[in-house]
């Protein structure tokens, strides 16, 4: 599939500048620049703005994991303080009980109202309830605002037509709606925590989420903003289906085109039919809440286990949603950074959809604790299909690496990090599936370290591995390999410190969600807490190499990799319009053992020498 003919395109690499420039050339001075921005139907500009909207979300949400990871630190509350008046003189109630604030929120603390020199606190937080806001916030946040939009909505709008060799998306309008649809659920969300927070948890587990008193608003506000946040993945799905469709270049069959894409459109097909589920869902919820309609809360004819089915079956297959975007970026960087053909293309590629079909027959499995035992069995039995073609992507990325000329580049890095965390969560996930130690592990710290392993180890860990490998191509700057490095292995160091150690909590019997826990557990949460600062170290250091790359990086070449993929045939960063001609496939993607990078030229950047494969 990969290349423009060349006798049309000539030395893409050497045209920076003509044809008005690349896609980041200002338009004029920086109000017309802003406005260009905000009213662009450029895939690539809106690319940018989701990846820089979703870094900010995941600030956000990261904030809010410190937060409880601070808390767990001791077996009593943490992050707290006894109050003092203005003399300096500590604080006690009616009863003589000292009273505690909150270093947070700095909120009274108390089971109940208290008295202070005759004057009654109105202010007072019950309990544990700002922990739980701390977890629902980082859960919610890190779900439907960070994991889910982070590949497709930013590598997948950027790279999707570049690597189709197309100008655009299918339907470029629709595109920029999506993306003003997601800042807008973005904004009800983040609303709701600026008035309160919700703790409902981050799945708004009915009947607690529709029953409850307190925080009547908030919980209304978050879940309005899961649901309008739903239309963004529907519409980016949709379009990505059409696109992939319709707008292929010249001579790339469907066996023509990059995993990537492969991958995408697996992920589209989802969106497009699982989330209609969970916006249908949560509005029920809304209408339950505010108009108290029975239909999840029994005292009212309704039934709370029918949320957990409605609200699994999307969220499910979601799970693929943003696992397969990873699968596919893994896919891109192991034949690119190892220079060799991938082994088993097809395989490949038939394994994204046969992951996205089993995905709609296991949503069961998180609910063995509420399930009669045959639907158990059946449930537990369908969870085992999934690991047949994801143990066939995995093995066929092992198989590729065997024999390559591997380049240790950041992004290979990532790919090889990506391969030991996924495996791990991957691994632990058997137990899980398996009915008799489900019930032993089910709301255990257990389920957090797995979980984390396949989600962060999986999606965020190939997201910021994704990010390096394209960030030439989308910035034209190259940054420091070196730091970069360092950033890599500080972040898979503070991972499984964090992660690893809650499998031993969990084993134990520590539940999840709890702000207070017996003393026994403490070493586990103290070894825990400090591989959150150690994981925040390395986000922060590979924030700094970006940053330093956009100031003061050098020019990326057109091809600094080596790739075979089209994208790599437009300029770094691409023309406003992508490519100067019509790309037309000449060869497969990753024909590396018949094919070498038209442009490509090993001074471009420090890769080794790359010798000729036997075969």
């Amino acid at each position: 599939m990969t290349t423009l003919d060349s006798s049309k395109a000539g030395h893409l690499g050497d045209h920076h500048g003509h044809h008005g420039g690349s896609y980041l050339t200002p338009k004029g001075g920086w109000l017309t620049t802003v406005v260009d921005w905000a009213t662009t139907v450029d895939h690539k500009k809106i690319g940018v703005m989701y990846l820089v909207a979703v870094l900010f979300m995941f600030f956000l949400g990261g904030v809010a994991a410190l937060v409880v990871r601070t808390e767990l630190l001791t077996p009593v509350r943490t992050v707290e303080v006894q109050a003092t008046d203005a003399a300096g003189k500590l604080m006690v109630d009616a009863d003589g009980k000292p009273v505690m604030k909150s270093v947070i929120t700095g909120q009274w603390l108390g089971e109940m109202k208290a008295k202070i020199k005759g004057e009654e606190l109105t202010s007072i937080d019950g309990g544990n309830n700002w922990y739980n806001r701390a977890f629902t916030l980082h859960g919610a946040i890190m779900v439907f605002m960070v994991i889910i939009p982070s590949i497709p909505a930013s590598l997948g709008n950027f790279l999707i037509p570049l690597m189709l060799g197309a100008k655009d998306v299918a339907f470029p309008r629709l595109n920029l709606l999506s993306w003003y649809i997601y800042v807008t659920g973005s904004i009800f969300a983040v609303c709701s925590i600026i008035i309160g927070g919700v703790d409902t948890g981050w799945t708004f587990y009915t009947p607690y989420s529709t029953t409850t008193d307190a925080e009547y608003a908030n919980v209304v506000l978050m879940v309005l903003g899961a649901f309008i946040l739903g239309f963004s993945s529907i519409l980016t799905g949709l379009n990505f289906v059409v696109t992939v469709h319709k707008l292929r270049a010249p001579g790339m069959g469907w066996f023509d085109m990059p995993l990537f894409i492969w991958a995408m459109y697996s992920t589209s097909l989802i969106q497009v039919l699982a989330t209609p589920v969970i916006g249908i869902t949560l509005l029920l919820l809304i209408f339950e809440r505010m108009f108290k309609i029975g239909i999840f809360d029994p005292a009212m004819g309704g039934d709370p286990v029918l949320y957990q089915h409605f609200f699994w079956f999307y969220s499910h297959p979601v799970v693929y949603v943003m696992i397969l975007p990873a699968f596919g970026v893994i896919s891109e960087i192991i034949p690119v950074h190892s220079h060799k053909k991938i082994f088993g293309y097809r395989a490949v590629a038939f394994a994204s959809l046969g992951v996205a079909l089993v995905s709609f027959l296991v949503w069961g499995h998180h609910m063995f604790a509420s399930s009669g035992e045959l639907g158990a069995t059946v449930f537990s039995a369908l969870t085992f299909l999934v690991a047949i073609p994801t143990a066939v992507k995995v093995f066929n990325w092992i198989a590729t690496l065997y024999k390559g000329s591997i380049a240790l580049t950041t992004p290979m890095w990532y790919a090889l990090i990506f391969l030991f965390l996924f495996s791990i969560g991957g691994l632990t996930g058997l137990p899980l599936g398996t009915l008799a130690t489900d019930l032993h592990l089910h709301d255990s710290y257990y389920v957090v370290a797995h979980f984390h392993y396949v989600m962060m180890g999986g999606t965020i860990i190939t997201f910021v591995g994704g990010l390096h490998h394209w960030w030439p191509k989308m910035f034209g700057r190259m940054y420091n390999q070196f730091w970069a490095n360092i950033g890599a292995f500080t972040v898979f160091i503070g991972f499984n410190v964090t992660f690893f150690t809650q499998f031993f909590l969990g084993t134990q019997g520590m539940p999840r969600r709890y702000a207070s826990y017996i003393d026994d557990y403490q070493i586990y949460h103290v070894i825990s807490t400090v591989g959150s600062y150690i994981l925040l170290l390395g986000f922060l250091i590979h924030l700094f190499v970006f940053l330093h790359s956009l100031v003061a990086g050098r020019k990326a070449p057109a091809n600094p990799w080596g790739g075979l993929t089209l994208e790599w045939e437009a300029t770094s960063p691409p023309d406003e319009h992508n490519f100067h001609h019509e790309p037309i496939v000449r060869h497969g993607p990753y024909d590396f053992d018949t094919t070498v990078p038209p442009h490509w030229d090993p001074k471009d950047y420090p890769l080794p020498a790359r010798p000729k494969h036997a075969h």
